[in-house]
């Protein structure tokens, strides 16, 4: 008595992870790329962190280099990378 049912006798039953469980992950930076499948119509850019960090662009080659800024403000962005204290530069 006591035991979970729900199965045939001698069944065990799978014991799943919480879903509801928060791992403590959050999105920080986001790149939102428009580019409609028509080439008469102009692609655009959008890339934002929650450091402060914001930049739009319109136009295939503003956009591709918003794509590359973005890249290099995530290898940078504090929030993504934090620097320890008593840390030696190379």
């Amino acid at each position: 008595m006591g035991e979970p049912t729900g199965a045939a006798e001698g069944v065990p039953i799978a014991v799943r992870p919480d879903p509801s469980r928060d791992d403590g992950r959050r999105p920080v930076a986001w790149l939102r790329i428009t580019a409609p499948p028509s080439w008469s119509v102009t692609p655009s850019a959008r890339s934002w962190c929650t450091c402060g960090y914001e930049r739009h662009a319109i136009g295939r080659a503003a956009a591709l280099q918003l794509i590359a800024a973005h890249g290099e403000h995530r290898t940078a962005c504090p929030l993504l990378n934090p620097v320890s204290e008593g840390r030696t530069a190379a």
